[in-house]
């Protein structure tokens, strides 16, 4: 690819003295499958914390430094360092601290295109974090050392996307059932009607469950909140926030219950939320 591709491809987010950040979109080809592939190394010594919203982004975090510190939902202790891991759908906040030495590729997939990079259901990532070899065994560790080895950030997402690429060729398509299911989910806001979806299936509740259960990790209700969450917090970003409005436009039964799910999904009350 030539280097004004890439140039305008990639995405510069750094902080002299903090730390650097790239962003690049993926190849078309990816579409669906990958949202972006980042770049994060940390340049100054320091305590970092940031907390990420429950999101609809499945994670793989290959590290050639020092590890961060997560917690799903709490504080991270000492014993919750790790390094390179693939992480599920979480409907919670989860909150990351790093000590001034981390250096990372990170991979964001959608749930369905996480399951199909995977191959293994994604019940088994939710709620978790899973270490690199345990999802992608001798494969993860010889990519890890490629990107380790790289000369910057261009050459590490090209080798990123590639071995992505890769792997999905011999992947399993995802039920056209599940597709359909989880696009009226999203197109809807959240809004859409669990029952009336099953029914337009001719499935029970419970079978789209376990549908979505493998293919996503969490049922559709989770997913539902989490959407409708999303959406109350991107409108909250766009315009003067009134909360009762956006309660209404979401389908929340009141302001009352926006708050609540504001302190299940982000941790704090949409008020208190820092803007970004």
């Amino acid at each position: 690819m030539p280097i004004e591709m890439q140039l305008r491809k990639e995405q510069d987010r750094s902080i002299a003295g903090r730390f650097e950040m790239r962003r690049r979109l993926p190849d078309p080809v990816l579409d669906g499958i990958v949202t972006e592939i980042c770049g994060y190394r940390e340049t100054a010594p320091g305590h970092f914390r940031n907390v990420e919203y429950a999101s609809l982004t499945v994670p793989l975090v290959i590290s050639f430094a020092e590890p961060f510190a997560i917690g799903l939902g709490k504080a991270p202790g000492d014993n919750d360092r790790i390094a390179s891991f693939a992480a599920g759908l979480f409907a919670g906040p989860v909150m990351i601290e790093s000590f001034g030495a981390a250096c990372c590729v990170q991979v964001n997939f959608t749930p369905l295109g996480a399951r199909r990079f995977f191959g293994l259901p994604m019940s088994e990532l939710t709620d978790s974090m899973v270490v690199l070899d345990d999802v992608l065994g001798a494969e993860g560790r010889a990519l890890r050392e490629r990107l380790g080895n790289a000369p910057d950030w261009a050459s590490r997402f090209d080798l990123a996307e590639a071995f992505v690429t890769a792997r999905l060729a011999g992947a399993a398509e995802t039920p056209l059932e599940i597709a359909w299911a989880y696009d009226r989910i999203i197109a809807s806001g959240g809004r859409a009607r669990i029952s009336s979806i099953a029914e337009k299936l001719g499935w029970s509740r419970k079978h789209l469950a376990g549908g979505f259960s493998n293919a996503i990790g969490v049922g559709p209700k989770t997913l539902s909140r989490i959407v409708r969450f999303n959406r109350a917090l991107g409108l909250s970003r766009r315009q003067a926030a009134d909360w009762a409005d956006i309660a209404a436009d979401c389908g929340y039964a009141d302001q009352a219950h926006l708050v609540r799910e504001f302190r299940d999904l982000a941790g704090d009350t949409p008020t208190a939320l820092p803007v970004r």
